[in-house]
């Protein structure tokens, strides 16, 4: 009888991971192929993107307006907004907005819910946020209590509030788009960058509700899990088979919106996330979270001495 169980079990999980694999295959390659991918000017005239100065960000905001919509660009600094908005008006003559907040505060959706009043907003991309200057202890981080307000602010209000300005319209037209940034690390215990990865792992949960919530009334929305992207946020800046360029990235992710409601986006990185639910299912617990420690362990001994050798040369 135990056997029995026992190859029932290894059958039940050869076929989620069979499955998973199936689904990422279908989601990168053979939807798009047969259009089955959500054509997201149909949903609405503008798309707004938070963070869109860099990054992910900035390439949603180039791929949207390549697509056909006008664009209203939000980010923290409006000269950097005033840059991507000629580029954009340059390459592809579409319209755009800009709208600068700081989304570590909490004070400018009043503000954000006036700019945006009466626009018809088909596609929101939640893309803000930001990380830890590198991996570090809980107790250690510098002013420790100010930069868990910030990475709240700017991780999970930013989804939450965003979402509430854009919603009712969308819910009302029966039509939109939102696509919501986590990361791989929502995937897989993160020691070492516990609140990033944490607020990262809530982008994924509200997700995963709002999209059962909203898809009966012509809403989609779609979660985003990227790894390592060529970008100021990672501190990456030559692309790779693994480290795509944001541009890259996005096109790639895009061939999945509509299809796929949890994605990696990237084939590359929709490996790292098999891999990592396979050694879920294979590994105890507490191996898996030490191998990442260990590893996260190494990028904070490297930070650290590139700090000490930069403040000896000052």
């Amino acid at each position: 009888m135990w056997d029995l169980i026992g190859k029932a079990a290894v059958a039940l999980v050869a076929a989620r991971l069979g499955w998973s694999v199936l689904k990422g295959l279908y989601g990168s390659f053979l939807a798009a192929a047969l259009g089955l991918n959500l054509k997201v000017k149909k949903t609405g005239e503008w798309a707004v993107v938070t963070g869109a100065t860099d990054g992910i960000g900035k390439a949603y905001a180039f791929e949207l307006a390549r697509q056909g919509m006008k664009v209203v660009l939000v980010s923290r600094t409006a000269f950097k907004l005033q840059n991507v908005a000629a580029e954009i008006n340059s390459k592809y003559g579409t319209e755009t907005k800009i709208i600068d907040v700081d989304f570590t505060k909490s004070d400018i959706y009043d503000r954000l819910r006036k700019e945006l009043a009466d626009m018809d907003i088909g596609v929101l991309v939640n893309n803000v946020g930001m990380s830890y200057d590198h991996p570090e202890y809980f107790n250690n981080l510098e002013n420790g209590d100010e930069m868990c307000h910030r990475l709240i602010n700017c991780n999970i209000m930013s989804v939450t509030m965003m979402s509430r300005v854009v919603l009712p319209g969308m819910e009302e037209r029966k039509r939109g788009l939102i696509i919501n940034v986590a990361s791989l690390s929502a995937t897989i215990p993160a020691p070492l960058l516990a609140v990033y990865a944490a607020t990262k792992a809530f982008v994924e949960s509200i997700s995963d509700s709002l999209a059962a919530e909203y898809s009966r009334k012509g809403i989609t929305i779609q979660c985003i899990l990227p790894g390592f992207v060529v970008s100021k946020l990672s501190k990456l800046k030559r692309p790779s088979l693994m480290i795509p360029t944001p541009t890259a990235y996005v096109r790639s992710t895009m061939k999945t919106t509509g299809v796929e409601k949890r994605t990696a986006g990237y084939f590359m990185h929709k490996l790292q996330i098999y891999f990592a639910e396979c050694a879920k299912f294979l590994l105890p617990g507490s191996v898996l979270t030490s191998i990442v420690f260990g590893q996260l362990q190494v990028f904070r001994i490297k930070a650290l001495k590139k700090k000490e050798q930069e403040a000896k040369a000052q």
